[in-house]
């Protein structure tokens, strides 16, 4: 069983995803579908530790034995990178490639909101991209990052676990660190990354309460601070971060969010009708009322100052998915799997002409 001709296999049918486990022939995820590829062989116990010897390393096949997880990236021929992720079942290894396109894709390319243009040139601040794994907050973040490449300069430190994306330096100076073989955590990486003059700072995943600390002091010190969670709206990403810490640590943790957060971007992925998937968005923006909400702990009131703010650019999931659905381009039956409110979200589209109505409130805002 040859690892390239399987990872060519991956690019040629558009698969996201590659699993390989012990009895089981190889299994592609296109369009958020599994599919096991059944003309393929039943995968051996030998087959798949082959596999996993031809991807790695000595040092990440110890550490695996060591630790029984392993991610890693692995580059395929210049074709296309792949985000791996290998763990232990029933005493066997069992594999997961993620792509990751060669070419970062646009903010345009990707039809991504175009307030993340603004977003990504602010000298300051902290920005969160949200959302469960698979959702493209990773294919978010390198979109933003491509573009202030391209339109400024400035010094741009990532932590990532692995690196993904390859940026090449345009404008901006860009040092990428991957977790494990350029540093050992990110709450280190972090600090001394502060050391190393930069702009702007990439956090892979904000995994715990020390990495959170210090974003929020560089985000307060005149850093600009992008970070992914793995939260699924606006509202939790706000309750996540603050419920993080200690209850006597709470009061002044709201304080310093208020006073950094610039913008929290929820994500998920939705299935066209025409095939193929679009990111769908949820935008919570910084304004006076919403830091304000915040720093009173009254974050029930921030889904209604999305609802309130789509001038200035912000917007519940509803509003998205309505929006969507007004114009094609996902059903409504799609939709509702993802809506926090499915049964308001049926309703606006059950009337005649609902589609043409929800457009054209969409239009004026």
């Amino acid at each position: 069983m040859e690892i390239d001709k399987l990872l060519r296999m991956v690019i040629d049918k558009k698969a996201s995803d590659l699993h390989l486990d012990v009895g089981s022939s190889p299994v592609l995820r296109i369009d958020g579908i599994l599919l096991p590829q059944t003309d393929i062989p039943v995968l051996t116990r030998q087959d798949v530790i082959n596999i996993f010897e031809r991807v790695t390393t000595v040092e990440q096949r110890e550490q695996f034995y060591k630790e029984m997880e392993l991610d890693f990236a692995y580059s395929f021929f210049g074709l296309a990178r792949f985000r791996v992720n290998v763990l232990r079942q029933r005493g066997t290894p069992s594999l997961a490639f993620r792509v990751v396109p060669i070419k970062i894709a646009t903010i345009d390319e990707l039809e991504l909101p175009k307030i993340c243009k603004k977003l990504i040139v602010k000298r300051a601040g902290l920005i969160l991209v949200t959302g469960s794994s698979g959702a493209g907050k990773s294919t978010t973040q390198a979109a933003m990052i491509d573009y202030l490449n391209q339109n400024a300069r400035r010094h741009v430190i990532t932590i990532e676990d692995p690196i993904e994306f390859l940026h090449s330096n345009n404008k901006c100076l860009i040092v990428q660190r991957d977790l494990g073989d350029d540093t050992k955590s990110f709450d280190t990486a972090l600090v001394h990354a502060l050391r190393h003059d930069p702009d702007v700072i990439v956090l892979g995943e904000m995994r715990d309460l020390s990495t959170i600390s210090t974003a929020l002091r560089a985000a307060e010190t005149g850093h600009l601070v992008i970070g992914t969670l793995h939260t699924t709206d606006a509202v939790r990403t706000i309750n996540r971060v603050i419920d993080m810490f200690p209850g006597d640590q709470q009061h002044q943790i709201r304080q310093q969010l208020a006073e950094t957060i610039e913008a929290v971007l929820s994500q998920t992925l939705l299935n066209r009708v025409s095939g193929g998937r679009i990111g769908v968005f949820e935008i919570l923006l910084a304004n006076d009322a919403v830091r304000n909400v915040i720093r009173e702990a009254k974050n029930q009131e921030l889904y209604s100052l999305m609802q309130l703010g789509s001038q200035q650019g912000m917007r519940t999931l509803d509003d998205s998915l309505a929006e969507l659905v007004s114009s094609y381009t996902i059903s409504v039956e799609e939709a509702l799997t993802k809506s926090l409110h499915p049964d308001q979200l049926r309703k606006m589209f059950e009337t005649p002409n609902a589609r043409e109505k929800v457009a054209a409130s969409g239009r004026k805002n």
